[in-house]
């Protein structure tokens, strides 16, 4: 029982935090130091991503839908729908490439080098830093507007968050902010930019997962921590979307950094 509790417990706080500017990964692991608890679970962390990136696909439908049907029907018909949106689908292929490359080549030797509590508590005042910075940045552009110097600088933020303890959709979500995308805009393209990021990640995780041999014992674990990600992202990205919109990052803002300041000091 205590068991399935903890498997349930990080679910929760995966599905909580990834949405938010503030670094699932991070808690996740300060969790893990604080209270000590009995996973480090590679394969866990895989199904509880995946239960975060089937609430972003359910939140986004309609835009994933219509991106694809678009970009077939650019080779039809051309017109200024389909124009952009094959544009827009071609632009979340440039932005995900820089952190494809880096992270096939780098990122268990960033995870080794870098993955300690300390590091991960300086990862938070660089986000509370940054996330303070745009906290009032409106921004005008619009889906139609973006560009491919857009797509690659945000791309590249992406790239930062591989660091343990930097938000990976608060980085891209500084990054839109900073290339004067408007709030709802930069959120959006943020998450587009998580899916074939997580669907890669999944990907390269499925043949480990089908090769545990007690996986029997795990399909209860796995799939109660897979229903708490599920949910709980649902409805915190839900909530995130109108807090961006109202410009609210401050808070976040103020959490990194005092949570930044508490793990330099105690942990």
């Amino acid at each position: 029982m205590k068991k399935l509790l903890i498997y349930i417990f990080l679910g929760i706080v995966q599905g909580f935090t990834e949405p938010l500017p503030i670094s699932s990964s991070g808690h996740v692991f300060i969790l893990k130091e604080l209270f000590n608890l009995g996973t480090s679970d590679l394969n866990f962390e895989i199904i509880v991503n995946f239960g975060s990136l089937l609430a972003i696909l359910l939140i986004y439908k309609n835009d994933i839908i219509k991106l694809i049907k678009n970009f077939f029907l650019y080779f039809k018909k051309k017109t200024d729908e389909t124009v952009a949106d094959f544009k827009y689908c071609w632009l979340i292929v440039l932005g995900s490439i820089p952190v494809g490359i880096v992270g096939l080549l780098f990122k268990d030797t960033i995870e080794e080098k870098l993955n300690n509590i300390k590091i991960i508590g300086i990862a938070f005042l660089v986000t509370a830093l940054f996330l303070f910075l745009v906290s009032s940045i409106k921004g005008k552009k619009k889906d139609k507007n973006l560009s491919i110097i857009d797509s690659i600088v945000i791309g590249l933020t992406q790239v930062i968050a591989l660091i343990p303890g930097i938000s990976r959709s608060g980085s891209t979500l500084i990054g839109g902010l900073f290339r004067d995308l408007d709030r709802s805009t930069a959120l959006k393209y943020s998450f587009m930019l998580y899916i074939p990021v997580s669907f890669g990640t999944i990907l390269l995780g499925i043949k480990d997962l089908l090769e545990i041999g007690n996986l029997h014992e795990l399909i209860l674990p796995y799939g109660l921590g897979f229903i708490a990600s599920f949910v709980v992202s649902y409805f915190t990205l839900r909530w995130f979307m109108d807090v961006v919109k109202k410009g609210n990052l401050k808070y976040f803002s103020l959490y990194t950094l005092i949570l930044g300041i508490l793990i330099l000091i105690f942990m």
